[in-house]
């Protein structure tokens, strides 16, 4: 007789969000408690079995999410309230937003087709903020780096952005929206979307920004910099605080079940 708690494999597809302050980054690693163990920590205690997680995408150290998703396989019935229960466990930094029963072969990272970065500045100094700004001088000219992001747009290879021996088989990104959007006279925020990120970009992408605010790069050196596939030839990587996930899209045929 088949036990009645026994169904078909089935997969979900769990949104989530996190402050990435106190994680060595999002998935798993040797050194360092990160958002993915501390999560399947927690799906462990309350499901009684390992889970494995697959997430959209990897955050370093110190890098938010306000919109992760991830999937995971499960064999029998979930028990009632498993989000509410998982957030009960987890702590304060990590929270759950839904978990979603998806088609058996949705993948949260492969059949993502664009994600949105976040990246916030301020020139003030604020203990409210300081975890998710990158605090900034004053005086950046945000039409100069607005003019100098256009030239992110399109499909092209940011190898000039990507951290060094980076394990990928490709460096060529499709980039669809990257601009600054001044909140306030103390806050911006740096928008850019692509369908996929190398490791760092953001962050390298807007800390060569930086440069050309502060008048140290000119519109057509920064697209040099971005024809040289040269990650040298690049700015510093702009802080982890500032840098937020927001948001990423699927097709609907991915996600209806």
């Amino acid at each position: 007789m088949v036990n009645d708690q026994m169904v078909n494999r089935k997969r979900y597809f769990i949104s989530f969000a996190y402050d990435g302050t106190s994680f060595h980054g999002s998935q798993s690693q040797p050194n360092g408690i990160t958002v993915q163990e501390t999560m399947e920590s927690a799906f462990a205690t309350i499901l009684r079995e390992q889970v494995a997680l697959t997430f959209a995408g990897r955050t370093d150290a110190g890098v938010h999410a306000e919109a992760m998703v991830a999937h995971f396989d499960f064999d029998k019935n979930l028990p009632a309230n498993l989000a509410a229960r998982l957030n009960n466990l987890l702590p304060p930094s990590i929270a759950i937003r839904s978990i979603t029963p998806v088609k058996e072969d949705a993948h949260a990272r492969f059949d993502a087709i664009a994600r949105t970065y976040y990246y916030r500045i301020t020139t003030r100094k604020d203990p409210f903020t300081y975890h998710t700004h990158t605090r900034v001088a004053q005086g950046l000219d945000f039409e100069a780096m607005n003019i100098a992001a256009q030239h992110l747009l399109g499909t092209q290879d940011f190898a000039s952005f990507c951290r060094a021996h980076t394990d990928v088989k490709t460096t060529i990104c499709t980039v669809t929206e990257a601009r600054w959007i001044q909140k306030n006279e103390d806050e911006a925020i740096f928008v850019i979307t692509a369908d996929r990120f190398l490791r760092n970009m953001v962050r390298a992408v807007v800390g060569t920004l930086f440069e050309v605010g502060r008048g140290r790069l000119t519109e057509a050196q920064f697209v040099d910099i971005i024809a040289s596939h040269d990650r040298q030839r690049a700015g510093h990587s702009a802080p982890a605080e500032g840098l937020s996930l927001v948001h990423i899209q699927y097709p609907v045929s991915v996600v209806s079940h």
